[in-house]
């Protein structure tokens, strides 16, 4: 058997690591940096941060067979051009793939090349282009800094007012940023994520996530509150039509010769005119993947492996729907102190999917704004969101969640 690593430290990684031990090929998944609460569900963390590429390195070349990029940062910063320089099999996109991710202005250039349907939009570098450009858009407007920012990069301004306080505060902080000022569209939100290797793919079903903090999508944005998969309401139509801006995406990335392989997600608003694309992401989603991976009866070892190698296995489905209840502290998106957590048992491990979890005396406590999610499961969404916050009552003590996730498939 063989051994696997995961880079990264939070749900997606330990619903990463799940899928990987699911597999009869893998004995042991280890996770750097991990989090305490990854152990309780059978996988062990190393003590590396995600940053320290050349001893991540060292680490991979004594222990495991294959390794897989979970975040962002160290995908931005090259760990995959690191790996590959090293003769290491690894997972994920080059940096200069990742830029699709890593600049939002590089993104919109690259969908502008090749005819790809997305929001109009415009970089500015300083306060007063900023706000020359704001009274031509108008409100309202969507106003993103240009690097990453964890989900929580983009304000949505319904008034001029709010704008202009919203570019002051990016430009408080960097004289000099770039910043994309974007037109507002309106529609419902889908992810459509892939893993591919050039342009073999494979495609996982629609999911939804919720970023905004509050009930009915009110306060700001998160890195997501909870998730759902598949999406009962989009048609066919609508599932392959993201299934195409999938495989144009592809196309156009080998056009301009950013090869390699990793996960594309495409984060997409159907509008009254089609979907249009909101933004790259070149990494699972973090909770879509939590509701993705336990749809995929295939041996997940084995499917990345074979698109390492070029080729692209079919997706076999269990035809279930999963909900994700993404437990935070109570004052996230800001810092909060830490709280005791529930520790789940036996049973409830199998479905409690930790993240910001640490060690205490003696005990398990919070760490960080996304602490944990529980995931139901069902022949449809109405069953797996009440399995959902079934699963969630017993094990959520002082921590908050939101109480409709999954409500936007329930029309």
């Amino acid at each position: 058997m063989v051994n696997v690593l995961v880079i990264g430290q939070g749900g997606r990684e330990s619903a990463l690591g799940r899928a990987f031990l699911r597999s009869p090929q893998v004995g042991q998944v280890f996770v750097a940096p991990g989090n305490a609460g990854m152990a309780l569900i059978g996988l062990t963390p190393v003590a590396i941060d995600e940053a320290e590429t050349e001893a991540l390195i060292a680490f991979a070349k004594d222990h495991v067979a294959l390794t897989f990029v979970g975040p962002e940062q160290p995908l931005a910063g090259g760990v995959v051009d690191a790996f590959e320089a090293a003769g290491l099999p690894v997972f994920g996109p080059t940096k200069a793939l990742a830029q699709l991710e890593s600049s939002k202005t590089f993104a919109k250039a690259f969908m502008a090349r090749h005819h790809l349907p997305t929001a109009q939009a415009l970089t500015v570098h300083s306060l007063q282009e900023a706000t020359a450009a704001l009274n031509r858009f108008g409100a309202p407007i969507v106003i993103k800094a240009d690097g990453l920012a964890a989900g929580k990069g983009v304000t949505v301004a319904q008034t001029l007012a709010a704008a202009q306080t919203a570019i002051a505060a990016l430009y408080a902080a960097d004289a000099a940023a770039p910043v994309l000022l974007e037109e507002y569209l309106q529609g419902e939100e889908a992810s459509v994520l892939a893993m591919f290797n050039g342009q073999a793919r494979v495609i996982f079903p629609l999911a939804q996530d919720h970023k905004r903090r509050f009930d009915g999508d009110s306060g700001p944005n998160t890195g997501g509150m909870g998730a759902y998969s598949p999406t009962p309401q989009f048609g066919q139509a609508q599932q392959q039509a993201a299934c195409d801006l999938v495989d144009q995406t592809l196309a156009g990335m080998a056009a301009d010769g950013l090869t390699g392989c990793g996960v594309l997600y495409v984060g997409l608003m159907f509008t009254s005119t089609g979907p249009k694309i909101l933004e790259y992401n070149l990494r699972f989603g973090d909770p879509e993947t939590q509701v993705l991976l336990p749809q995929v009866q295939n041996d997940f070892y084995q499917l990345t492996l074979d698109l390492l190698a070029g080729t692209a296995e079919k997706l076999a489905l269990d035809g279930q729907t999963y909900c994700a209840v993404v437990a935070v502290d109570p004052a996230y998106p800001h810092a909060g102190r830490a709280y005791p957590l529930v520790v789940p048992d036996a049973a409830q491990r199998h479905y409690w999917v930790p993240a910001g979890v640490a060690k205490g005396d003696g005990n398990y406590v919070s760490a960080g704004g996304r602490i944990f999610a529980v995931i139901g499961a069902g022949k449809g969404l109405v069953e797996a969101q009440h399995q959902a916050y079934a699963r969630m009552q017993p094990l959520q003590g002082d921590l908050a969640t939101r109480s409709d996730i999954g409500a936007k498939g329930l029309h």
